[in-house]
């Protein structure tokens, strides 16, 4: 585990000049700009950059943090051809910096890196085979067993005991998904035999402690340069309202851990819980752009600025230190003419290829 600073060593980092590697401010497209994921990169970014915003939803709220020109509306992130549409509107608007921060997109982006990049479009985004591994969370559990701490889990189906370590109460979750979506709470081994029994369900220890978010920021190369520890003092539909930047060493090198094994990049999430010892365990990884992270900001680490600067070619610092804090969030209106909902500066790409009419919308 690596050694974190202590808090009589840290002093806030500037935030690096983001006009430096280009000789002006990068052009910077933000997918997803509808989440609070979306929103809070292109806040981050107000500015620094000239920023581009898209998102499937015309309604979405983060669209309407940039002028109507720099709108744009695309497919579902899951949709055939998803990646070769961005590439065009990165093409179209000559944008430098991609930064994707919806799940379901991210595998596509990520095997079409070499094409953007063919384009000169830097891409904030991890290695496909991470990515595949953190979208599923068994394949998390299997590649860091043995390297950080894990509530015991079990594949729904499989042979042998459906009881884990702590008996029950115990929590059942889809392998794959976000948003705390199909996430129940099961009671004895009756209520595990009520669910799929395909092996698209897992059931793991419960862990009745405290829930913190680690937020990491690492270089190109992997290289982690900033983990900071919110606590989730209150959240609202799975993203957090209330919560508090704290200094805690043994979470922030369990997060540089668990990035280090699965071979992460960029910004990304790393989910703990305390277990019945008060021992953190690794709950999930959110392989983008966290939706809390303007507390992260808010601490002194403004992981939006480091991220692009390092895309661009700047150096990051060895280490970006945070200091604590706590925030509490609230909605923000974007007040705007009533013709001006809904108009977007560029829809070419928002069509649904043929047969993908029913498609639900993945956002």
């Amino acid at each position: 585990m690596s050694a974190i600073p202590s808090s009589s060593d840290r002093a806030r980092t500037p935030v690096p000049d983001l006009s430096l590697p280009l000789g002006r401010p990068p052009r910077v497209l933000v997918t997803g700009a509808g989440g609070p994921s979306g929103v809070c990169f292109l806040r981050a970014l107000d500015g620094v950059a000239e920023r581009y915003a898209a998102d499937l939803d015309p309604h979405g709220a983060g669209l309407y943090l940039v002028p109507r020109a720099y709108r744009m509306l695309l497919p579902p992130g899951d949709a055939p051809g998803y990646a070769e549409a961005v590439l065009r509107l990165c093409r179209r608007h000559a944008v430098d910096v991609l930064v994707p921060t919806v799940d379901v997109e991210l595998v596509a982006l990520a095997r079409a890196a070499g094409s953007f990049a063919a384009e000169g479009v830097r891409v904030l985004v991890s290695p496909a085979e991470a990515l595949e591994t953190c979208l599923d969370k068994w394949r998390l559990a299997e590649a860091c067993q043995g390297a950080v701490r894990l509530p015991d889990t079990r594949l729904v189906g499989s042979p042998g005991p459906v009881e884990p370590e702590g008996g029950f109460p115990a929590i059942a979750k889809p392998r794959s998904g976000s948003g705390s979506r199909g996430v129940i709470l099961v009671g004895s081994a009756a209520d595990v035999a009520g669910l799929p029994q395909d092996g698209s369900y897992l059931i793991q220890e419960y862990l009745p402690g405290t829930e913190y978010s680690v937020d990491v920021l690492t270089d190109g190369n992997g290289r982690v340069v900033a983990a900071v520890p919110r606590a989730r003092d209150k959240t609202d539909s799975g993203i957090v309202v209330a919560g508090r930047i704290l200094d805690l060493p043994e979470l922030s090198g369990l997060a540089e851990d668990t990035v280090r094994t699965l071979g992460l990049r960029g910004v990304l999430n790393v989910q703990v819980r305390e277990d019945r010892s008060g021992k953190a365990a690794l709950l999930e990884v959110n392989p983008r752009p966290p939706g809390g992270m303007s507390l992260t900001v808010a601490a002194g680490v403004d992981m939006p600025k480091w991220a692009v600067a390092a895309l661009l070619g700047a150096p990051l610092p060895e280490r970006i230190v945070h200091r604590e804090t706590a925030v509490v969030r609230h909605w923000q209106d974007v007040v705007l003419s009533p013709r001006e909902l809904g108009d977007m500066g560029d829809a070419t790409e928002a069509v649904r290829p043929a047969g993908e009419g029913d498609r639900e919308a993945a956002a």
